[in-house]
């Protein structure tokens, strides 16, 4: 009896300790940097968890930004170099996912591809007035919000990804 107690304890003890990103999950959109003030026009998105929303004018740097599509194969081959800049825990990543058939393809695809960075979800192609069609494409913005880079197409290698954060966000990796 006394194991068991000691069991369902540790057990709850566990639940109750916070993870930054659970295995199998998609990750909150809270940590996303946004500025206070005046913003010009309100484009607001859902994050790819449904819990909360998060004004794209609204966002501030040094982040990139990826815009993709689970459909898009181009998209599927440059994620795994992503992955890879934000494991160096140097430059913040935000994605926007678009043109979606539904909400769970975009969940599921991040989960496949181990995707633990915030994913904002454009339901109705609403980013295509700021980011233009096609994807993917990659936005690379300052503290203050401002583009200072946008890189159409395929990410092509880890050695390209890396110049570019150094070059146009200051960013030594």
């Amino acid at each position: 009896m006394k194991k068991i107690r000691i069991l369902i304890v540790s057990v709850l003890l566990l639940s109750l300790t916070p993870s930054a990103h659970a295995a199998g999950s998609v990750v909150s959109c809270s940590a996303i940097k946004t500025g206070q003030g005046q913003v010009k026009s309100k484009t607001l998105l859902s994050c790819l968890d449904s819990k909360s929303k998060v004004t794209l004018e609204g966002i501030r740097g040094p982040v990139v930004i990826n815009v993709f599509g689970s459909w898009c194969a181009p998209c599927q081959q440059e994620i795994p170099i992503f992955v890879s800049l934000y494991a160096t825990k140097k430059v913040p990543i935000v994605g926007i996912d678009v043109e979606e058939t539904n909400i769970q393809a975009g969940r599921n695809f991040v989960i496949k591809k181990g995707i633990t960075w915030p994913i904002l979800y454009d339901a109705t192609g609403v980013t295509k007035s700021s980011f233009g069609p096609g994807v993917p494409v990659t936005w690379f913005l300052d503290a203050r919000g401002y583009v200072v880079y946008r890189h159409v197409g395929l990410v092509t290698s880890q050695k390209q990804l890396n110049s570019e954060v150094s070059k146009y966000l200051g960013i030594k990796l």
